[in-house]
């Protein structure tokens, strides 16, 4: 249940609430037909919920009431006199059974946390089917206690939905990265590194999702992969009304570890597509959720028998370098233990420090029972030399990604064969390297007058992506198959001479059809090559799908078809921006651009909401990031104090 309304709803979706009286009609939200919640005004004289409109915003273009032209950057908050009024709303107490009272709308967080014996009952019971057995380590909160964290939402007692890892994994990652803006620590007025109290947090769950069809999509989009400068696979998107949204577990910016058991953190986009759509009534996902800022600590101790001990020395070029490690902090073992190699960075070159390591000492520092901030700063302030001391398990490791015969060119060994750091030094050479080109071609055909083109498009300048117009089928019934040179995913730039690449979709749809009525059409296209093989059997579930191109072919267009955006963010003196970056120019790799990889929960960025995980950086307050190395945006970044402009392409991600 959610813990501000008490009742049960997709995490993403409005809080729920039993009002005491019938609301007027003029404080209806006309998309959910529910009293509005933080109200937003159009310029046209509309109201609606904040979520309803940013989510209706997601797919069209225009007011939902009189279909007038509309954006979100152009709506704005109702008055206080409007939001005053909706808060003083009376509503009952969810939990009729043990408590009957009545409040304003706006006490009703308050009086569940603090006043409500239903609410307090029920997680009472939570927390007992959490953990069924006391360990004894914590005393159950005070009455009157406010200030612990709040339990993660659940579904209600009736859903099959279930979290299966309840001792998750917390993660602190509050050292310094490869194009990390790092919000654990902030440069003084004296230019020095300090941790703050509070360090980033994060912690892996295995989601067991249930599907009545197994062919339902799951609904959500995804970027990333180890042939992406993300690495990672990311959620970008949840969409409304999903699996997924209904579960409301799973959050973009979660990265996804393993899909049924099979470790997708090392495989290629296309790879992970194929595991994600893959049909069947019960998926077990283990993600990587980041929480926010906390200040716990791992207080417990273990043993480790049969395990290793390792020295590795890094050396930087300057004090300033990163070494590109992510370090965690589990809550099952103290200590600090290695979750990524960033590729590119100091220690992925290096080949000796590996996943799951636990880091015993840094430069002769004790760190068994250390923090991630404490070695951060260890880290940042040794000017060359840095020397590990490091336990591992003897022959264990990651598993490796799993391979697929379509993708021949991702690893030619096994993952029993041969040394895993040869295995992920072959990944790394072609890591940053763009998987796909394109090819422009002019089909020039003869046809009867009343003969279709025969093709079905999509995208259009007022999609929300403002993507160009592409392929999306070419029916057999058409000029077009018969000829056989268009081919579904063709980005088509114009008809008879006609430029469609800045037309919406329904002038895209009016120009073909109006071309389409001549004797002869010529069709100038653009063909996305992939370097690798053809998409790895995407195709089982296509009927199930509304196709649209995968996230990576996006990233193979030419300049001249992005379509760039401003995303402009402002932060307080002691806040960072909260998100991080890879790419970047490297000399081994050449010019590569920068991507968003993380957008930390309560930072700048993530309360924007514009923008997004896999959007492409383009400048930074007007400067173009192309040429830059990592080394050389991030500082610019940091020197923006309270505003920085963001010119940001973003495709959309893989829908699976």
């Amino acid at each position: 249940l959610c813990c501000e309304c008490g009742q049960a709803h997709p995490l993403l979706d409005n809080h729920l609430y039993n009002f005491q009286d019938e609301v007027d009609d003029e404080l209806i939200c006309h998309i959910c037909l529910q009293p509005l919640l933080q109200p937003m005004d159009t310029p046209c004289g509309h109201t609606y919920c904040f979520k309803c409109l940013e989510n209706f915003m997601q797919e069209y273009s225009f007011c939902p009431m009189d279909r007038k032209k509309l954006s979100f950057q152009q709506c704005h908050k109702s008055s206080l006199l409007v939001r005053n009024l909706l808060d003083k709303l009376i509503v009952l107490c969810p939990f009729k059974a043990e408590c009957q009272q009545t409040m304003q709308r706006c006490e009703l967080e308050a009086h569940l946390q603090n006043r409500c014996p239903g609410f307090k009952k029920y997680k009472s019971e939570l927390q007992r089917k959490k953990n069924p057995i006391s360990k004894g380590k914590e005393d159950p909160p005070a009455k009157g206690e406010t200030n612990t964290p709040k339990d993660p939402e659940v579904p209600s007692g009736g859903s099959s939905l279930v979290a299966e890892s309840s001792g998750a994994a917390v993660v602190s990652l509050g050292t310094t990265e490869p194009g990390l803006v790092n919000p654990a620590f902030e440069e003084t007025e004296e230019g020095e590194n300090l941790p703050q109290r509070t360090s980033l947090v994060a912690e892996t769950t295995t989601i067991e999702i249930h599907r009545e069809d197994p062919e339902e999509e799951l609904g959500m989009r995804i970027v990333g992969g180890k042939d992406t400068p993300l690495g990672n696979i990311v959620v970008q998107e949840v969409l409304r009304d999903s699996v997924i949204a209904a579960d409301g577990r799973i959050a973009p910016g979660d990265h996804i570890l393993e899909v049924n058991g099979v470790n997708i953190s090392s495989v290629t986009h296309c790879q992970a597509v194929s595991f994600l759509r893959h049909p069947g009534p019960v998926l077990h996902l283990m993600v990587l959720q980041e929480k926010g800022f906390s200040n716990k600590t791992a207080q417990q101790d273990s043993t480790a028998p049969n395990r290793e001990v390792i020295h590795v020395t890094l050396v930087k070029r300057d004090r300033s370098e990163p070494l590109g490690i992510k370090l965690i902090r589990k809550t099952d073992e103290a200590g600090i233990f290695i979750l990524d190699l960033l590729e590119g960075g100091l220690a992925a070159k290096n080949g000796k420090l590996s996943r799951n390591d636990r880091v015993l000492s840094i430069n002769g520092q004790d760190l068994r029972q250390g923090t991630p901030e404490a070695a951060a700063q260890i880290i940042q302030t040794t000017e060359s030399r840095v020397n590990f001391v490091i336990l591992r398990q003897p022959g264990v490791q990651l598993g490796e990604p799993v391979e697929d015969g379509s993708t021949s060119n991702s690893s030619s060994s096994s993952s029993n064969g041969g040394s895993p750091v040869h295995h992920r030094r072959r990944l790394d050479q072609n890591h940053y390297r763009r998987k796909s080109n394109y090819q422009k071609k002019t089909v020039a055909i003869k046809k009867e007058p009343k003969e279709s083109l025969g093709i079905t498009i999509g995208g259009g300048r007022d999609n929300k992506n403002k993507l160009p117009i592409y392929v999306t089928s070419v029916q057999p019934i058409g000029c077009l198959f018969r000829d056989g040179r268009i081919k579904r995913g063709d980005v088509l730039l114009s008809i008879n001479g006609i430029d469609l690449t800045h037309l919406n979709y329904y002038e895209a749809v009016s120009a073909l059809k109006s071309n389409a009525a001549s004797h002869s059409v010529t069709l100038k296209a653009l063909e996305i090559l992939s370097l690798n093989s053809p998409e790895p059997a995407l195709d089982i579930r296509e009927q199930g799908f509304s196709w649209s191109p995968l996230w990576i072919t996006w990233l193979g267009l030419p300049s001249y078809l992005h379509f760039c955006q401003d995303i402009v963010l402002s932060k307080g003196n002691l806040e960072s921006w909260g998100f991080s970056i890879v790419g970047g120019f490297e000399e081994s790799k050449g010019n590569q651009p920068f991507f968003i990889k993380t957008i930390v929960p309560g930072t700048p960025a993530f309360r924007d909401r514009k923008l997004k995980c896999g959007d492409e950086i383009v400048a930074v307050n007007g400067v173009p990031a192309i040429g830059m190395s990592n080394s050389e945006l991030i500082p610019m970044l940091k020197e923006q104090r309270n505003k920085v402009t963001l010119t940001v392409v973003s495709w959309p991600g893989s829908l699976v």
